[in-house]
């Protein structure tokens, strides 16, 4: 909901149908029976079009990146800089993949809007971690001499 708020657009809850379309991309789309539907859980299930308009739902899109959720646990490492690239095989395609630690209190819509904007970035030639990596080499050079 908070991420339809912010302009972005559904294009399935909870189970995504997914399919390659040529020898680099992979496409997912909303299963008809679940088409334009979102629950919540509390209300009920909701047709995302009818409340928000048709701007607020999308039929299919390229899957680029995968968004993964995981419960946070202090046992487990987690990515802090951004440097462990993951990735996942779908169908013969390799799609990026970040996992981000799920904790009460954080803003999952504006962290997944985040870490999408950064990897959209990095495929466009800016990498923000590889800038604070020559910051710190700049740093330590200059304390040195």
């Amino acid at each position: 909901m908070d991420l339809i708020k912010r302009g972005h657009r559904l294009i399935a809850d909870d189970r995504v149908e997914v399919y390659q379309k040529d020898e680099q991309t992979i496409v997912g789309e909303a299963p008809k029976i679940l088409n334009h539907l979102l629950e919540i859980r509390g209300i009920g299930i909701i047709d995302v079009m009818n409340l928000f308009g048709a701007g607020a739902v999308r039929a299919e899109t390229d899957i680029s990146l995968i968004v993964h959720l995981e419960n946070w646990s202090p046992d487990k490492q987690f990515e802090r800089l951004g440097t462990g690239e993951q990735k996942v095989r779908l169908f013969d395609v390799d799609i990026p993949k970040i996992t981000i630690p799920v904790k009460i209190g954080r803003n999952l819509a504006i962290i997944i809007e985040a870490a999408a904007m950064n990897y959209r970035a990095r495929t466009m030639g800016y990498d923000a971690t590889e800038a604070f990596e020559n910051n710190l080499n700049n740093l330590i050079k200059n304390n040195s001499n």
